[in-house]
């Protein structure tokens, strides 16, 4: 089997169907195989997926196990020599998937590639980055992020970088497996950077190539509920840090996450037994020790 096709599932049926007839068009002259593990969703999706693609292969997990746990399942159970990871709410255009696939198989070095990401108005989202720390990220976002998005509309140049968006991710699955995988201490948010880092250090170059373009919407099942999506993107971004990071780097984070909250708390957003509740989460994730989870 030369291609796994892997897709993570939560309450996506908006988008899953289009996603899944893209592949049908974009996947058709190569040998592959889609796995689509579902967390527990309750939109009727993981039914329409059976009733309406049953040539692909449904993993139902009994809970929502979070986007690594779930990705490291649908690895587990497929063939394929590359593994593609794909979000729900993307649509990928013929011929996307060989040019991912032929760069891989030039570049034997080659650990991982990832497309240009466009959203519905084919503006170019960021989904390649280097280092990640306190000072990095608000780099990448204050400058790299404007001046990128202007850039990429015009460059066509393969990029080498250190991490790539899992949004759409082809792996060669030896250089996947040799780092270990998704760490399943991400919930969501940060397990890809993670996982490029540590292909890096195996010695895997990680690839962006624009000339190939995969339209992705973004927030698919996040966007239902931001603020607890938040406070899940807080959670993986603290312990990537307490992972890879120097202590001062954690300490800053901290801070920022602080000041952070009592902003939030300033706008209201901790009113109610709801809001309660959430904030009683960010302060227990404030108050654990410095070390990995």
């Amino acid at each position: 089997m030369e291609l796994s096709i892997i897709l993570v599932n939560y309450n996506d049926r908006r988008h899953v169907e289009e996603c899944l007839l893209s592949l049908q068009k974009a996947a058709s002259a190569i040998e592959h195989e889609i796995i689509v593990v579902d967390n527990d969703s309750e939109d009727g999706s993981r039914e329409f997926v059976v009733r309406a693609f049953p040539a692909i292969r449904l993993i139902v997990n009994s809970e929502n196990t979070g986007f690594s746990r779930a990705n490291n399942l649908g690895v587990r159970e497929s063939r394929g020599e590359f593994v593609l990871f794909l979000n729900t709410d993307t649509v990928v255009p013929p011929g996307a998937i060989r040019g991912l696939l032929d760069h891989l198989k030039f570049e034997a070095s080659a650990g991982a590639a990832g497309p240009a990401l466009l959203d519905g108005r084919n503006f170019f989202q960021v989904s390649f980055g280097r280092r990640v720390n306190f000072f990095a990220q608000f780099w990448q976002k204050l400058i790299l992020n404007p001046y990128y998005k202007r850039v990429l509309k015009k460059s066509e140049k393969i990029r080498r970088v250190g991490w790539l968006s899992a949004a759409c991710l082809l792996c060669r699955r030896k250089a996947f497996e040799q780092a270990g995988g998704f760490d399943e201490n991400f919930f969501i948010y940060f397990e890809d950077i993670d996982l490029c880092g540590r292909m890096r250090k195996d010695g895997w170059k990680l690839f962006y190539v624009p000339h190939i373009r995969v339209f992705h919407d973004g927030g698919a099942t996040t966007s239902r509920r931001p603020a607890a999506s938040r406070l899940e993107y807080r959670k993986s971004q603290l312990y990537f840090y307490q992972k890879h990071n120097s202590r001062s780097s954690v300490r800053l984070l901290r801070l920022y996450i602080k000041l952070n909250v009592a902003f939030l708390a300033a706008r209201g957003v901790f009113r109610g037994e709801e809001g309660a509740a959430l904030r009683q989460n960010y302060q227990e994730l404030l108050e654990r020790n410095e070390g990995p989870r």
